[in-house]
Formats: structure tokens, C-alpha cells, sequence
């Protein structure tokens, strides 16, 4: 059953390595360790971590945040594999806030369809007694002329509705959320959503936004989720 859940946004910038000493959007990275040292401190038997990949697949558990494609002269990480960026950069998290319990790193295809979503989500809820879920994800990334993506006026109105849902609890709007439209912002948090809502099983969670901006010209969410809150 799901007991707790997070969001966070899962860009290269969260890893100190490749900002240097000067802390790149320190508001950022202190709410995503915030959201999930709650996510640890709520006594999960299981957290899984939830990004976007090129496939849908578990990955191993020991996997490492591999930064060599974003800096080079990086080294390859010791210990487990490489794992997709949103994955490493969730495991990290995990690491930082001291969790050393059962975890399980889970890739979703940034084009895996609603009802493959839905039913990803249903099992990974199911999949020990107590799960906490961390879901990586980016909103849009075409909000200003030097976004990555450049300037799309529908990157608005389509993070609007995401930061309204997670908000108000209502996370079964997330579900609805246009696939395409998704892919054309290169909002590739929108399967990584798609897996939290249905894990909710139509629960509506009591959510804390610690924080919602667009830096960089990519929206990003950091929230917490209490079902039956």
C-alpha cells in the first residue's frame, strides 16, 4: 500500500559535481532533500524511485548517478551500475537523507501510454506493505526564449494544471494529462505523474508544495503526498 510519496525534478544541475562549489539553485536542491528525508522518515518497508528512460524496466538497486555524459573528465561511479539520470539522481537523494532500506529503481518510457502507466503504478503499490514512492519528474521545458526547448505559450497552461492537481490532491487530473502535448513541451515527467497517480489507488493526499519555479526556462515541482491526509 501506498503510505507516502514525492516529487522531484531530476535535472543535471542537483549534482554538486557539475556546478562546482557555488550552489546552483540552492532552493531547488534543499527542497528536494526536505521532500525526501520526509519520504524516509515516514518508516517505509519499500521506496521506489520513478523516472523517465528509454524503457520501462527495474533497474538494480545499486545502481549509481553516472554523470560522465554531462562532464567531461567525470569518472565512471564505483560500486553498482549507472543507472538513467532520474534514477541516480534519486538514489543520491535517498543516500543524502540517510535511507538505507530496501529501494527499488523503476525507468518509465517517456512514451509508455496512460493505461501502461496506470497499471505500473498499481503494482508498484501493491509490491510490499509499506511503499513510499519518488517520483523524478520534469514539467515542461520550453517556458522562456532560452529554455531548452525555446518558447512555447501551451508550456503554462500545461504546468499550471500539473502544480493545480498536485495541489489540490487531485491527482486522477494527472492521469489525463496529453501525452503528445506532453512530449512537444519535452515534459518528461508526464509517465513518471502518470505511475504516482494510479499508485494512489483514487486516494486524494494532503500535499505540501516546497517548491514550484522555472529557473532555467523548465518547470520544476517538489512536493510532498500524504494519502489520507
Amino acid at each position: 500500500m501506498l503510505t507516502s510519496a514525492a516529487i522531484c525534478p531530476a535535472p543535471p544541475l542537483l549534482a554538486r559535481e557539475l556546478t562546482g562549489a557555488d550552489p546552483v539553485a540552492p532552493d531547488l536542491r534543499r527542497a528536494c532533500l526536505e521532500a525526501t528525508a520526509a519520504l524516509v522518515a515516514d518508516g517505509p518497508d519499500l521506496i521506489v524511485v520513478v523516472g523517465a528512460a528509454p524503457e520501462t524496466r527495474v533497474w538494480p538497486s545499486n545502481g549509481k548517478l553516472d554523470l560522465t555524459a554531462y562532464g567531461p573528465g567525470l569518472a565512471t561511479p564505483p560500486g553498482g551500475p549507472p543507472v538513467p539520470l532520474p534514477l541516480g539522481l534519486g538514489g543520491r537523494l535517498l543516500d543524502e537523507a540517510g535511507y538505507a532500506g530496501p529501494r527499488q529503481l523503476q525507468s518509465v518510457s517517456e512514451t509508455e501510454p496512460v493505461a501502461a502507466c496506470a497499471a505500473l503504478g498499481a503494482r508498484l503499490a501493491s509490491s510490499a506493505g509499506r511503499v513510499a514512492l519518488l517520483a523524478m519528474a520534469d514539467g515542461s521545458a520550453r517556458r522562456g526564449l532560452k529554455a531548452p526547448g525555446y518558447l512555447d505559450g501551451r508550456s503554462i497552461p500545461f504546468d499550471s494544471e500539473v502544480e493545480r492537481a498536485v495541489r489540490a490532491g487531485d491527482l486522477a487530473a494527472l492521469l489525463a494529462l496529453d501525452a503528445e502535448l506532453a512530449r512537444e513541451l519535452m515534459a518528461t515527467g508526464r509517465s513518471s505523474w502518470q505511475v504516482l497517480a494510479a499508485a494512489m489507488n483514487g486516494q486524494r493526499p494532503a500535499t505540501e508544495i516546497r517548491y514550484c519555479d522555472d529557473p532555467f526556462g523548465v518547470a520544476y515541482l517538489v512536493a510532498s503526498l500524504h494519502p489520507g491526509g
